[in-house]
């Protein structure tokens, strides 16, 4: 099947409520729009492809999913372009890493092609909730989960993708103040880190909530064995610029493989910044921190985009960053980022996917 050749069935939602809608008040997450695209996997192949209203759906309570934690999902973004065209910003990208979850979680891969076209179709039919401020998207939420009504913990022969969209604002509003996480552990090497499996979101949920009533915005998590090395923050990739030279952690089983990570190491290079990923120690950031050459840093994903860190709290310690509206690099990497996603430059990496 190619993006030429998939047939989508569409019923429209007779009742719109893009009219009701204030786009000044948006809360991330909580307002949809009016359609849901919604397919099927069974007998070993994707079929019933259709976009319909937004609402319920129904299912049997028996689902392997609610009982064994087969779902996961990605999330992608959606432009107005300055000229009114609409583009879904890098959805290859995002169509292989959810490849990559649907492997280790024993699902069916679902081909790149039927991704873009599922994502391209539910945008276009509410492209008019697509909001045209700058800062503003469209958020979108590809998902999957097993539906087999069995309890037997096997992989399920039948699953549901499902895409949803919602017109957002920024995620955070101010510089974040995070503490390094020491006691619990997002991913284990062998595990699943690397995936956006939903247990992984679940897992983090406790020390998200114990951190946020200690009066701190984000935690960055720490490997498992030593507690001694970063690897990212609970909503993006977590990455400093240390003497000069942008520093992350490298990608591997326990840390996710960042759309925007991987946007933020291309523009650094193309600004002729010497990129390094690797293991990043907290003692070697907490350093850097105190004799100045820790000059940024920031989280990198979807939904944050560029979430400036202002201060770590590491042991009953804080360490303050310089004022994030002075920093240099990271607010030209937002600027030169929005440009292209906002079509204000030429796209000369190919990363907008015009709908």
């Amino acid at each position: 099947m190619t993006t030429e050749t998939l047939d989508i069935k569409i019923t429209r939602n007779p009742n719109s409520r893009l009219e009701s809608t204030d786009f000044s008040k948006l809360v991330f997450g909580h307002t949809f729009t009016d359609h849901m695209l919604v397919a099927d996997y069974a007998d070993g192949e994707w079929k019933n492809f259709e976009i319909l209203p937004y609402g319920p759906i129904a299912l049997s309570p028996a689902i392997s999913s609610l009982h064994y934690g087969q779902a996961f999902f990605e999330g992608l973004k959606a432009y107005k372009q300055a000229d009114g065209q609409i583009s879904i910003f890098r959805p290859d990208k995002n169509a292989a890493r959810f490849n990559k979850s649907a492997k280790r979680l024993c699902a069916p891969e679902l081909p790149v092609d039927l991704f873009i076209q599922s994502c391209a179709a539910l945008v276009d039919i509410d492209r008019g909730w697509v909001p045209d401020s700058d800062g503003h998207s469209l958020y979108l939420r590809p998902f999957m989960f097993a539906t087999d009504p069995y309890l037997g913990v096997v992989p399920s022969s039948t699953y549901k993708f499902i895409v949803l969209a919602c017109p957002v604002g920024p995620y955070f509003t101010k510089p974040l103040r995070v503490k390094f996480e020491t006691e619990f552990t997002r991913a284990a090497e062998g595990g699943f880190g690397f995936a956006k499996a939903a247990g992984n979101y679940a897992g983090a949920m406790l020390p998200t909530r114990k951190a946020l009533e200690e009066g701190f915005d984000q935690l960055i998590w720490t490997d498992s064995k030593e507690h001694q090395y970063a690897e990212e923050l609970g909503a993006a990739n977590v990455m400093f610029l240390i003497d000069g030279k942008l520093v992350t952690p490298m990608t591997r089983d326990t840390i996710l493989d960042g759309v925007t990570r991987d946007t933020v190491i291309t523009l650094a290079k193309d600004e002729g910044i010497e990129v390094e990923e690797r293991r990043v120690s907290i003692a070697e950031i907490l350093e850097a921190a105190r004799n100045g050459k820790l000059t940024d840093a920031f989280g990198a994903g979807t939904a944050a985009t560029i979430a400036p860190i202002g201060a770590f709290h590491h042991d009953g310690e804080e360490y303050t960053l310089s004022d994030p509206a002075s920093r240099e690099f990271s607010n030209k990497l937002l600027n030169t980022l929005n440009d292209i996603r906002y079509g204000r430059v030429a796209d000369t990496h190919g990363w907008n996917h015009l709908v």
